[in-house]
């Protein structure tokens, strides 16, 4: 046997040599059933005595490439127990976050927390290989006279194993019998005992796919209701060590939750919203109540506490009220110094899924995030970056840390990071200092990592969009992205619907980069995409009583409703425009064919090219911040009225669209399509568009990626931007028509000079 497991081993390789290393391989069969199913009871036993039918020549060599199959498996990291230092870092160039351990860092912190988390044991003696080793010959040979309260004792001793004989004790068949005989008799077993089988199962290390398991789950979830919440909570836990989902039992423990909520201690409330955040699952009724109780708890809520709060309910998907997150923040800002970085990255998630502005917080933690930046992973790297996008908040000394210490880590991106990370700086429409460096490096990793979007293809167009936001168009990149087969592959792999990145894409191309020949979109996906995203925005700002009044506003400046025009004119830039036109003597000109059709009798509306005239009267009015009653009467119509019309008229659909360029037009096309010379013959085209404080950075007059992207389009293809924005013209929506008509006048006819 010796000589065989000499010859197999590969260099480098330890091959386990115990008393249990013979018997490895007669229960491989066991653990490695290749249809999937997880058999229990008279399948189970058939299946422990299958194995002792195998030859011996058989067995040994079998058992060598079993122990073989079981070294290799402990470096995969997937594998690696949650205590052990590898699961941290595995070899010198791959950095790996410990998504099991770092979230637990809390329960260290509070005594309480040892009544329900499971925890290593540290004291006693550790069972000796030769005591297993008779343990194991007492269960093949009494297996049909051994008693619950026995084979529960036998698990706990087993478990006291030395970690390096717990390989060799999961393949031995005296083991599989064991859980067999444990799964037969499960009914028998009392609370404690169970509890404590599973304790076992967690320190030998069983895997989340042990036949055995589903039969536990099964017996836990007809308990439910005569355990305590220490004990719920502990049994909770241990499946979360395990890494075996149990939706089943989590479903009667929240059933469980809702009539005694309002019993949890602090640290049982704090464990529980970690374990429903790694179960990512919770239903909204408990969450409510958890939520009041964080609020009864704050003042005694730790900061390691807040972080796994923040991070239990972002992973569950859970929301937080306004007054709850801002309490949370004022929690953290007290003693930000003192707040891990990972607590702070789970903070900071949750700021980012509730969408609260917590000014102060963000500005402690741009006074503590560079200094961390270069000492922190690049997950938390990125998450950091993530929420500042989210937010719309662009704090350069934290945007330059982060661009300064990524270039010497950016082999330990996953392509999620990349592409989070080029969508952070592209969205909030920044370029550091280290710009050539920083988008250098990052192109060349996604060229390294062209195989993993295959799996994750929305990671690609994540990446490609913040590139084209920052001006970055890597040609080879594109035309993979917009292939046929990598366009298909991307709609029915992905989880998410990509037609409006997909169209942002391959319009953004159309118009920036004349001299593409690469693959373009398909003119029925372009058609589809332009549609879904007119509906998205028609919706979407018809509801806004300020656009509504805008255009009514506009119409009756400009002579009537076929002077202008609510239309996408660059459908993949995700936002509508009021269209207009002038000709050279700066009029109106009457192009909107829609409107005109849908007048019965143009003639008879006797409109001028000008509804309004400004006189000297009434510039005089709004320089002097007056109103006069005659003025105001004459001009105010009826406001109800007028919305339901300019609604109706504001939803026209987009066919027939005649600026729809980036779905109809191909590249060359698109590069010719407003020459100067052609431009300077037919006048002014505006492009009105009325925004919102979401289209800047916050606090500031910077417009984000997107929207400085559409208007640097609108310009290529000789459109004049003309802005209104929402700082100007929220305020005047109280004062009289004479005014809002005014302002207009002034912004559309100065900025066609």
């Amino acid at each position: 046997m010796a000589a065989i497991m000499k010859l197999l081993r590969p260099v480098g390789c330890q091959v386990f040599g115990g008393p249990f290393a013979y018997n490895a391989a007669q229960s491989m069969a066991y653990w490695n059933l290749g249809s999937g199913t997880r058999p229990g009871g008279q399948d189970l036993a058939k299946q422990v005595e299958s194995i002792f039918s195998v030859p011996s020549s058989r067995r040994r060599l079998a058992t060598s490439r079993a122990l073989l199959g079981l070294e290799f498996n402990k470096t995969k990291v997937g594998l690696l127990p949650p205590d052990s230092p590898s699961a941290l870092r595995v070899g010198k160039d791959v950095e790996v976050y410990d998504s099991f351990r770092v979230p637990r860092t809390f329960l260290q912190l509070r005594p309480e927390y040892q009544l329900h988390s499971y925890r290593p044991s540290e004291s006693g003696q550790p069972l000796s290989v030769s005591e297993g080793e008779l343990i194991l010959h007492e269960i093949t040979v009494n297996q049909n006279h051994l008693q619950p309260q026995l084979v529960a004792d036998y698990f706990r001793r087993l478990s006291s194993l030395p970690a390096e004989q717990h390989p060799a004790l999961l393949s031995s068949p005296s083991f599989a019998l064991l859980c067999q005989l444990s799964v037969k008799n499960v009914q028998l077993f009392d609370t404690p005992d169970l509890m404590s089988i599973l304790e076992a199962f967690v320190a030998v290390g069983v895997p989340p796919s042990h036949p055995a398991l589903d039969a536990y789950e099964t017996q836990f979830c007809h308990r439910v209701w005569s355990m305590s919440l220490d004990q719920l909570l502990l049994v909770a836990d241990l499946w979360r060590n395990l890494g075996h989902r149990v939706p089943r039992f989590l479903k009667i423990f929240f059933s469980y939750l809702n009539f005694h909520w309002n019993d949890l201690s602090l640290p049982q409330l704090i464990h529980l919203i970690y374990i429903i955040g790694e179960n990512r699952q919770g239903p909204q009724d408990l969450m409510q109540k958890l939520e009041s109780l964080i609020l009864k708890y704050i003042d005694l809520i730790n900061l390691e506490e807040l972080g796994a709060i923040c991070l239990g309910f972002f992973k569950s998907s859970s929301s937080f009220s306004e007054f709850v997150m801002r309490k949370l923040g004022d929690l953290a800002c007290a003693d930000m110094q003192r707040l891990s970085s990972p607590a702070l990255v789970s903070i900071l998630k949750m700021f980012r899924f509730t969408h609260v502005d917590h000014t102060n917080f963000m500005k402690q933690f741009g006074q503590v995030a560079p200094q961390r930046i270069p000492s922190m992973g690049i997950q938390g790297v990125m998450h950091l970056t993530l929420a500042c996008s989210a937010l719309r908040i662009l704090d350069e000394g934290v945007m330059n840390a982060v661009a300064a210490t990524l270039p010497p880590k950016v082999a330990h991106c996953r392509s999620k990071d990349v592409a989070k990370i080029l969508w952070s700086f592209g969205t909030l429409n920044y370029k550091p200092p280290n710009t050539a460096e920083f988008y250098s490096c990052l192109i060349s990793e996604i060229h390294r990592k062209r195989s993993e979007f295959h799996q994750y293809p929305e990671h690609l167009f994540t990446c490609l969009l913040g590139l084209v936001f920052s001006e970055y168009f890597p040609v080879e990149l594109i035309d993979f992205a917009l292939s046929p087969g990598f366009v298909r592959l991307a709609q029915e792999r992905s989880k998410f619907e990509l037609t409006k990145e997909l169209c942002t894409l391959d319009g953004t191309v159309g118009i920036e980069c004349p001299d593409y020949r690469g693959n373009r979109l398909d003119a029925h996906l372009r058609q589809e995409g332009s549609e879904m995203l007119w509906n998205l925005a028609r919706k979407d700002m018809c509801a806004k009583p300020e656009f509504l009044e805008a255009l009514f506003v506009l119409e009756t400046l400009l002579g009537g409703p076929q002077y202008i025009k609510h239309h996408m004119i660059l459908p993949h830039t995700r936002s509508s425009d009021l269209e207009v036109q002038l000709d050279v003597n700066m009029k109106p000109l009457p192009f909107n064919s829609e409107a005109t059709s849908s007048t019965h009798d143009v003639a008879n509306l006797q409109l001028k090219h000008v509804g309004v005239t400004l006189t000297d009267n009434l510039m005089e009015q709004l320089l002097k911040g007056k109103s006069r009653k005659h003025t105001q009467g004459e001009i105010e119509s009826k406001p109800g009225q007028q919305h339901i019309e300019f609604e109706k008229r504001a939803t026209r659909p987009l066919e027939g669209s005649l600026c729809n360029a980036t779905d109809r037009l191909g590249t060359t096309e698109m590069a010719d399509l407003c020459p100067q010379t052609h431009l300077q013959a037919m006048g002014v085209k505006l492009a009105i568009q009325l925004t919102n404080k979401n289209q800047y950075c916050y606090g500031s007059r910077r417009l984000l990626g997107l929207h400085n992207m559409k208007r640097r389009q609108l310009a290529r293809l000789g459109y004049r931007v003309v802005e209104l924005a929402h700082w100007e013209w929220l305020p005047l929506l109280k004062r009289t028509r004479s005014e809002k008509l005014a302002f207009l006048h002034e912004k559309v006819f100065t900025s066609a000079l």
